[in-house]
């Protein structure tokens, strides 16, 4: 039987072809399997990294959410040293504080329940309330940087959503605008109804602005114009806040001339809601 495949040349060829064809069958099919695992183990670490990326955006998140309301908390304590303030003052400025600490916990508490489904915002939120209740407790801030506020705020208009969480929006902008005023500037805040049932809120200041570049970038997270001192979460926060209330943000600014920020919101409907 050995001789006689030897001997024909043909069954002697075909016998090489087919264990080639093996061996590189064999070849093929476990280079395979060794390519689905590594597969299968780098998809599993891109997993887990984006959970650790997820955690620390949270972290970082929170963080940056909690500073405004202890800075706001620091302001008033720091004026509580004065010893000719006025008692009702005083109590005034603690009352404040606290309020700004309870807020701090809610800030915590919303982020720790982030993953739960958003609630139905349909309340009545009245904007110049909510702006005036914003600039009384960012004004011990902007007279630390001495930064001039100035307010032309239109009453009787409404916008539906979280009252809380509007107030956030307001102070996240306010705050970084005085911040970008280091030297002192002024900051100015109007509210107007708009012709298509729409309100807008516009904070500009008179601070160093951005160029094209940065501007393209704002509201990613971790891209800040405060170097170390910024994370970029405080105005993805102010989008994704603002675009679940149905509104828009829209920014213009130019490098060493300011900045404007313009919220657009629609104006709460009553009669929609009524029914």
């Amino acid at each position: 039987m050995k001789a006689a495949v030897f001997d024909d040349l043909s069954n002697f060829q075909f016998m090489l072809l087919y264990g080639l064809a093996l061996s590189a069958g064999i070849f093929i099919v476990t280079y395979y399997i060794e390519i689905m695992r590594q597969n299968y183990l780098l998809h599993n670490a891109v997993i887990k990294s984006d959970k650790i990326e997820v955690v620390s955006q949270l972290a970082a998140s929170v963080s940056h959410e909690v500073r405004n309301p202890l800075t706001v908390t620091r302001g008033f304590l720091q004026m509580l040293k004065d010893p000719t303030i006025e008692e009702k003052k005083r109590l005034y400025y603690l009352n404040t504080a606290i309020d700004e600490l309870d807020r701090a916990e809610t800030i915590i508490k919303d982020y720790l329940n982030f993953a739960k489904p958003q609630s139905e915002m349909d309340s009545s939120i009245c904007v110049k309330e909510e702006i005036e209740k914003a600039l009384e407790l960012i004004l011990p801030y902007a007279n630390h940087f001495s930064v001039n506020i100035k307010k032309d705020l239109m009453a009787g208009m409404n916008v539906a959503g979280e009252a809380a969480k509007l107030h956030q929006c307001i102070l996240n902008i306010i705050k970084n605008g005085i911040e970008a005023m280091p030297n002192g500037g002024d900051l100015v805040i109007s509210c107007r109804e708009m012709a298509n049932n729409h309100v807008s809120i516009t904070i500009e200041d008179t601070g160093c602005g951005m160029s094209p570049q940065q501007l393209a970038k704002i509201g990613e997270p971790y891209f800040s114009t405060k170097a170390e001192k910024g994370t970029g979460l405080g105005m993805m926060v102010v989008n994704k806040i603002i675009h679940e209330m149905g509104g828009t943000v829209n920014v213009k600014s130019k490098l060493n001339a300011g900045t404007q920020f313009k919220i657009t919101l629609p104006l709460y409907n009553v009669e929609k809601r009524e029914t």
